[in-house]
């Protein structure tokens, strides 16, 4: 029997009236891992390492309006009609990963057009990026003791007193589950990344393959989750099978054409 208590402060320090938050460590982790990863995959492509400076503006800003405004519609639009200011306080957690997949690539579309780029090669790219922020948002949702899952209705699971109050039931613990199917991807991408030959390999493979992964994986956990059904599936599910599709779909056009990658070409 496994029963454990999650109730950690969600603020890291505070000085006056100043305060940090975790989350906000998380996303800024996850700006700054990401930068690095995108570094070294353009590196790697034969690029210029400021390109990817460059794009951190871009992908910082998609992240942030497509993961809020996702969750906004999504999953609390009455929390944001009757308090329109707790949109901005993203430290407080509610950002939705499937919008910021929408939103990065929507800032990578407009990254790429302004300089001829092939928007696929600089998704194949970012693929490692989208995948350690996917880790470390689920981080931040555990430390703020939100997004997590239904009931148990067992002798195990974790209690989230700062969620539920001191009588709070054992839960999915859907954070850390979340968290793992994050680490599982980027270890995918390692492996079939040296497994089709790193530069070797053909554009639009690592964006089917992180796709496809990541959002399977979105799909099974949403049944640990306590959320909105829609007819039969859950938000998340429905959210998640464009995803799913999208992803088996370049898998099978990267074989069909095979075209090589470079970050110029």
């Amino acid at each position: 029997m496994i029963d454990l208590t999650w109730s950690v402060d969600p603020t890291w320090f505070q000085l006056g009236t100043l305060q940090v938050r975790y989350y906000s460590v998380c996303f800024i982790l996850a700006l700054f891992g990401g930068y690095l990863l995108l570094s070294w995959q353009v590196r790697r492509g034969g690029g210029d390492i400021e390109e990817a400076g460059d794009f951190l503006t871009y992908g910082g800003l998609g992240v942030f309006v497509g993961a809020r405004l996702a969750h906004v519609l999504f999953y609390d639009l009455e929390h944001a009609l009757n308090d329109p200011l707790w949109i901005l306080k993203i430290w407080k957690g509610g950002m939705a990963s499937h919008g910021a997949m929408v939103g990065v690539v929507a800032a990578m579309y407009l990254f790429t057009r302004r300089r001829g780029m092939s928007l696929v090669e600089g998704l194949d790219r970012l693929v490692w990026s989208a995948a350690l922020a996917a880790v470390t948002g689920r981080i931040g949702n555990l430390f703020n003791s939100e997004m997590a899952g239904s009931p148990t209705n067992a002798s195990w699971g974790v209690r989230f007193p700062l969620l539920d109050g001191p009588d709070a039931p054992l839960r999915h613990p859907a954070q850390i589950y979340e968290i793992v199917l994050g680490l599982i991807v980027l270890v995918l991408l390692y492996y079939f990344d040296r497994k089709w030959g790193k530069e070797q390999r053909w554009r639009g493979a690592m964006l089917g393959l992180f796709l496809t992964a990541y959002c399977s994986g979105r799909f099974f956990a949403e049944f640990f989750k306590e959320t909105d059904v829609v007819a039969v599936l859950t938000t998340g599910q429905w959210l998640s099978l464009p995803g799913v599709a999208i992803g088996v779909w370049f898998l099978w056009r990267s074989r069909r054409q095979k075209q090589p990658v470079g970050w110029c070409t």
